[in-house]
Formats: structure tokens, C-alpha cells, sequence
């Protein structure tokens, strides 16, 4: 008897995670055509289908690894969209919670912000990804044309899950936008949303032994009947 479509999906989403460790073995490229493929699916608003996506990998990809670590300390910052301007309330206390989880796997002591920092600059090491994924929107289509990029990460975060493709979307290389869009050849004038680093996980590595936790759905929806 074949699986229940709802089945598959709520066991694909319970196994995701953001993988902040991979091995250095290259996905192959008809295995990403394949993914990325499915993506193309994904809805978006009035059909206009606003991404873009370029994928770096070898030589390009270590390219971008050099240049974003050297941004990332030399104190670059300048995204294309405005990060938070301050997390509080429950959002601040999911933040942390996933930052320590995060810190405890991988031995950094609470206060140890050296440590931390270090940590934080595997960001733009794309955690030793084989492949890093640049996704960008049109400028004329603001704020609906990120969402719908925001849509299309989810559809293929989903679908590289079903392949057996580890990923983490990274808002952080976005902070470093300018730099990104020209090492790739992407139109300076196309916002950078986001980027997703993918390939192999390291599943011996502890960053990848920590699973973050969700809200009950009533915490997240209201149901109004009357």
C-alpha cells in the first residue's frame, strides 16, 4: 500500500532540519536539475514566479566562501532588505533557545563570545557546503515578490528533504548582498533575499545532532467562525 500524501509530507517536514555541517562530496547535477525542477512548482502571486537562482559550486563556490568570510570580518553589512530591527517577547526567546542549543552541541560555553564568533563565521563558510543557492527578486514587485521567494525556499528545502539533500537557508550572506551578486554575475539591481548552502550532511558532526522545537498550533492560528 503506497504512503498517504499526508503522511509523507508531515514525515519529510518532522526530518528537516538546517544542517550546519557537510561532507565535501558534490551533489550531482542531474540530481539538482531534478530538485530544482520541482521547485519551479511552487505558487506564487498573479503566476509572476519572481526568482532567481544561482548556484554556485566548485571554484566559484570558493570563491564566494573566501570573499564572504573575509566581509564577515572586516564588520561588512549591507543587505538589500532590513534585518529585524530587534527581536522581543516570544520571538527573542525562540531566538535564544536556538542559539543555545546550537552553542551547547558544538561546546560553546555561555559568555565565551570569542568562541561565538567563530561559530557565527561558519555562516559564511556555508558550513563547508559543496553548493550555495542565491535567490533574488525582481525590484519592481517589493515586498510580494520576496514573499514569494520566501514560498519558493520552502518548496525546495521540501523537495531537496525528499532527495536526501541537506540544506540551511542563510539570511546572514544576504548582509554581504552587493559582494554576493557581483562574484556571481546576478543584476545589481535584483534584491537578494536569501541564500540556501546544500550538499551532503555530516551526520558525525555535532552541530547536526540538535533538533529546534515548534509551537502548538494554538499558539500560531485562531479559527473565527462567527
Amino acid at each position: 500500500m503506497n504512503e498517504d500524501d499526508g503522511a509523507v509530507m508531515d514525515r519529510l517536514l518532522a526530518a528537516r532540519h538546517s544542517c550546519r555541517a557537510f561532507l565535501p562530496e558534490a551533489v550531482p547535477r542531474a540530481l539538482q536539475e531534478r530538485i530544482f525542477a520541482t521547485a519551479q512548482r511552487s505558487a506564487s502571486w498573479c503566476n509572476s514566479q519572481a526568482w532567481q537562482v544561482s548556484v554556485a559550486s566548485g571554484a566559484a563556490v570558493e570563491r564566494l566562501r573566501a570573499a564572504l568570510v573575509a566581509g564577515a570580518m572586516a564588520g561588512e553589512d549591507a543587505s538589500d532588505f532590513p534585518f529585524p530591527a530587534e527581536y522581543t517577547g516570544v520571538y527573542l526567546q525562540r531566538r535564544r533557545e536556538c542559539g543555545f542549543q546550537l552553542y551547547q552541541s558544538v561546546g560553546v560555553a555561555r559568555g565565551d563570545r570569542e568562541a561565538a564568533a567563530q561559530q557565527t563565521l561558519q555562516n559564511f563558510r556555508l558550513f563547508g557546503a559543496p553548493h550555495v543557492a542565491v535567490l533574488t527578486s525582481d525590484p519592481g514587485l517589493g515586498v510580494y515578490g520576496a514573499v514569494d521567494v520566501g514560498g519558493y525556499v520552502q518548496v525546495l528545502l521540501l523537495a531537496m528533504q525528499a532527495h536526501g539533500v541537506a540544506a540551511i537557508p542563510q539570511a546572514a550572506l544576504a548582509s554581504q548582498s552587493a559582494k554576493v551578486k557581483s562574484l556571481l554575475g546576478i543584476d545589481a539591481a535584483r534584491p537578494m533575499v536569501c541564500a540556501i548552502s546544500f550538499g551532503w550532511e555530516d551526520r558525525a558532526h555535532p552541530a547536526n545532532a540538535y533538533r529546534t522545537g515548534r509551537a502548538p498550533v494554538s499558539e500560531a492560528v485562531a479559527w473565527v467562525d462567527a
